[in-house]
């Protein structure tokens, strides 16, 4: 307000000192000349301190923002280290302790060895998937968005294992929470991370469609396949179960279908009882 206020306050006391006390002085000739000059110095003497008191205050809520976005990254950390790796661990620990005294009483089961290794898995997909979000560039809440995570997600399988990638995506980003996208994210990176570990597919493609009232996406490639009636049964395979778990905690439907002509992985949320929406056109 200081720096909008004192350059007319000198003007108006200095045309008013220069009209009522100096018009038998000064001609108006030197009285418009010397007005842009005690203009300029007014400015110097009084208004720069303030421009360096403004920048100063500017930086320092700069230098406060980093501090505090920093913070928060490291909250976000601590918490999926608590909420993923930390309990995990504790979990294994406890398994193992139980396979211990089971080797000591003669009794160990290949359930108990199976659990340890679902564990193990767990343990390393939190691992990949906090590295994976220090990785991301850090964005603000509007300029999130769910399409560009998953388009750098399929560029970054393309680069690692020379597969033609593809993404058709039409679902509102408005029908998803916050909490949603994130567990929708990592269902696609975890069906992604198979194609990648487990077939030897040449392409892999992403749809997604629908709004508020329903919606579902696809993870499709055209691999061998999973040569199983039931891919939730096969021994290892933590990343489909993983995922399963995840839909069922957020009320959405998955299924897979896997052949000779690939694997289909579809989350579906609302719709019809087989995850189909209105006019969807089913890929």
């Amino acid at each position: 307000m200081l720096i909008l206020l004192i350059p007319t306050v000198m003007v108006g006391i200095w045309e008013w000192v220069r009209h009522q006390l100096l018009m038998p002085y000064l001609s108006m000739d030197a009285g418009n000349y010397l007005t842009p000059v005690l203009v300029f110095l007014s400015s110097i003497v009084l208004l720069l301190p303030l421009f360096r008191l403004m920048e100063r205050n500017q930086r320092e809520l700069e230098q406060e923002r980093a501090a505090t976005s920093a913070m928060e990254a490291r909250e976000a950390l601590a918490k999926e280290l608590h909420d993923g790796m930390a309990q995990s661990l504790f979990l294994l620990s406890v398994r193992i302790d139980r396979l211990e005294q089971s080797r000591k009483d003669g009794s160990v089961s290949a359930d108990s060895v199976d659990q340890i290794k679902k564990t193990v898995h767990e343990v390393n997909r939190y691992v990949r998937q906090a590295i994976a979000s220090l990785k991301v560039p850090v964005s603000s809440a509007e300029s999130f968005s769910l399409e560009h995570s998953i388009k750098e997600q399929l560029a970054g399988l393309a680069g690692e294992v020379m597969i033609e990638v593809s993404l058709d995506w039409r679902l509102d980003e408005q029908a998803l929470t916050p909490a949603e996208q994130a567990e929708l994210l990592s269902c696609i990176r975890e069906a992604m991370i198979n194609v990648r570990k487990h077939t030897r597919a040449g392409r892999v493609s992403v749809t997604g469609q629908g709004n508020e009232q329903g919606w579902h996406v696809t993870v499709t490639d055209d691999g061998a396949g999973i040569q199983h009636e039931d891919p939730f049964a096969v021994s290892g395979s933590y990343g489909l179960q993983i995922m399963r778990e995840r839909s069922r905690s957020m009320g959405w439907r998955l299924q897979v279908q896997s052949g000779a002509a690939g694997t289909t992985v579809e989350i579906a949320k609302g719709g019809g009882e087989d995850g189909t929406l209105p006019g969807a056109d089913r890929r």
